[in-house]
Formats: C-alpha cells, sequence, structure tokens
C-alpha cells in the first residue's frame, strides 16, 4: 500500500511520518520532470531496440536492462519513491539519493550504450547531426578527462559549502536542477570511463584504472569532513522542521548530518569497488578481443606467405 505525505494546514508545511526501510519502499511522490524524462529517453531507447530487431539485427539484453531498468529506474526510484519524499528532510536521506544519482545511474546508463543504438537505428540526417556533434571542439572539452575530473571531484564540495544546497530546499527548480546536475556530471565522468560508446575522452584502460582510484580518496575526504563538522549545513532549514509536527520523530540534525558523511564515505568505497569490477572485465574482454584480432591478423600473414612460396616453384 502507497503512502503519501500529509499536509498539516494548521502548521503550513508538510507532514511525513517516521522514516523505516519499507517506507522508503512504499512512500511515492510524483515529480514531473523525472517522469517524464524516464518516459521519453526510456521509449526512445527502446524505439530504437524494436527497429533494430525488425530489421533482424541483435541487440544485447543486458544493455537495455541496464539503460532502462538499472539506470532510468534508479532514476526515477531515487527522485520519486521514499528517498525523493524525504530527501528535504533528513540529510542522510539525500546523501544516498545523491550517491545514486551521481553514480549509480551514470554507470547504468553508460553501460547501455545509447549512443551506438542512435548510430544503428538514426536515418541519414540526425545520424550525421550526432556525429558532428560528437566530433565537435565542444564535445571534446567537455569529456577531456583532466577537467571532467576536476568538475567531479569540485562539484559535490561545491554543493555542500555553499549557498546552493539550502537553495536547492527552498526551491522545487533549483531542487530539480541538482538532481539533473548530479547526473549529468557523473555521466560526463563515467561515459568514457566505463561506456561502450564511441564518446571523445575516452582512455587507456590504465589511465582509466588512475582516474577512477584518484576519485575515491575525495570522496572520503568529503565525507569524513561532513562526518566530524560540528556546524550544521543548511542549518536554518533542518532545525526548522524540527520545531514542527516532525520534531517528535526526526534524529538531531548533527547526528543525521554525521550519519550522512558516513553513508558518502562507505559507499563512494563500495560503488567504486563495482566500477573496478566493471573495468576489469571491459579491459579483460577489450584484451582478449585484441589478442583474437592479432592471431587473425598474424593467421593472413602466414597464409599469404604459403601462397607466396607455392607460386616461387611453380613459376620455375
Amino acid at each position: 500500500m502507497l503512502r503519501t505525505p500529509v499536509v498539516d494546514a494548521s502548521a503550513a508545511s508538510t507532514y511525513l511520518p517516521p522514516l523505516d526501510f519499507w517506507g522508503v519502499l512504499s512512500t511515492w511522490v510524483f515529480e514531473p520532470v523525472p517522469i517524464i524524462l524516464t518516459a521519453w529517453i526510456g521509449g526512445l531507447y527502446l524505439l530504437g531496440v524494436r527497429a533494430l530487431r525488425a530489421r533482424g539485427d541483435s541487440w544485447p539484453v543486458a544493455r537495455t536492462i541496464s539503460f532502462v531498468v538499472l539506470g532510468l529506474g534508479s532514476f526515477v526510484f531515487a527522485t520519486s519513491s521514499g528517498l525523493g519524499a524525504y530527501d528535504t528532510t533528513l540529510l542522510s536521506v539525500h546523501m544516498v539519493q545523491h550517491m545514486v544519482l551521481s553514480m549509480v545511474v551514470p554507470l547504468a546508463l553508460a553501460l547501455g550504450a545509447p549512443v551506438t543504438l542512435a548510430l544503428r537505428t538514426l536515418p541519414a540526417a540526425p545520424r550525421r547531426w550526432l556525429l558532428v556533434v560528437l566530433h565537435s571542439r565542444l564535445a571534446r572539452v567537455l569529456t577531456f578527462p583532466p577537467l571532467v575530473l576536476a568538475l567531479y571531484i569540485v562539484s559535490p564540495w561545491a554543493l555542500y559549502y555553499s549557498d546552493w544546497y539550502p537553495l536547492t530546499l527552498e526551491s522545487t527548480y533549483w531542487h530539480e536542477a541538482m538532481h539533473l546536475h548530479l547526473v549529468l556530471v557523473g555521466s560526463m565522468f563515467f561515459w568514457p570511463l566505463m561506456g561502450i560508446d564511441p564518446v571523445p575522452g575516452r582512455v587507456g584502460y590504465p589511465f582509466r584504472v588512475l582516474i577512477t582510484v584518484l576519485t575515491l580518496p575525495f570522496h572520503a575526504f568529503l565525507g569524513v569532513t561532513i562526518m566530524g563538522q560540528e556546524t550544521l549545513i543548511a542549518e536554518e532549514h533542518y532545525l526548522a522542521l524540527r520545531e514542527g509536527p516532525m520534531g517528535a520523530w526526526l534524529p538531531d540534525a548533527l547526528d543525521d548530518q554525521h550519519l550522512a558523511g558516513g553513508i558518502l564515505w562507505g559507499s563512494g568505497d563500495l560503488i567504486g569497488l563495482v566500477f573496478f569490477g566493471v573495468l576489469f572485465v571491459q579491459w579483460v574482454r577489450s584484451s582478449m578481443a585484441e589478442a583474437k584480432r592479432e592471431d587473425r591478423r598474424l593467421d593472413r600473414i602466414e597464409a599469404r606467405e604459403a601462397a607466396r612460396g607455392a607460386r616461387v616453384p611453380a613459376d620455375q
């Protein structure tokens, strides 16, 4: 049974019941931007897969599951489930949402290879436009590894240690923009590293591992910093909530903030291990494919040499 927020008119605020694990799964809110984006993007992706199969071409089911179910599904879950309902009430809940949007969703979308699908299914003119974009200077700049690494590292610090985060708690527009920002920055970072698509910014596997390793200490350092500080992030907002009807069950704001820092630290390391696993599998597959190509090249050379040797006696 779905739980919905109860509006307390006398307090002129939204009352949410105490949160538990099942509340995260059963509480849903309608967020138009994520729902509309998911419907359009997921629909176009599935139409592309259908077009491929209609002409007899194959498309890996794992890619479809990664993009539609894991990627878009995680996006909707993070913004419209209990995570979305409580993300302005508990900083710890917001931090779970943050990690899903900035790491899980981009990785799953990248592994779905939507650009490759588009290049194989779009008509000639749109395909040319897409290729122009992929080879443009702007695309090369936006996927330049050092720049994207710096943006990915600095972005969460700027979010939590400026007026940006309090603004997202007060404005629906900026709140939705923050969700999209987390996904876009994560995609800019992980698409060239983990993705299958022919996008600019792709580097060799050793350098991909190095870049991934570099991000882990910064996530951990930010998490430890939030855990250790005694000054509240968005203090006015969170203290005001505890003076309202939810104050009876809300945890101490500083304790919740320390929990949020621990979530950022621990989940960053855990998801980082997943990234290493994906990179390792991709690296092994790439090495095996390269070995097969080299074997075929050597076989062709050997066949030509054998054919040339067979013709020499005949000419003599």
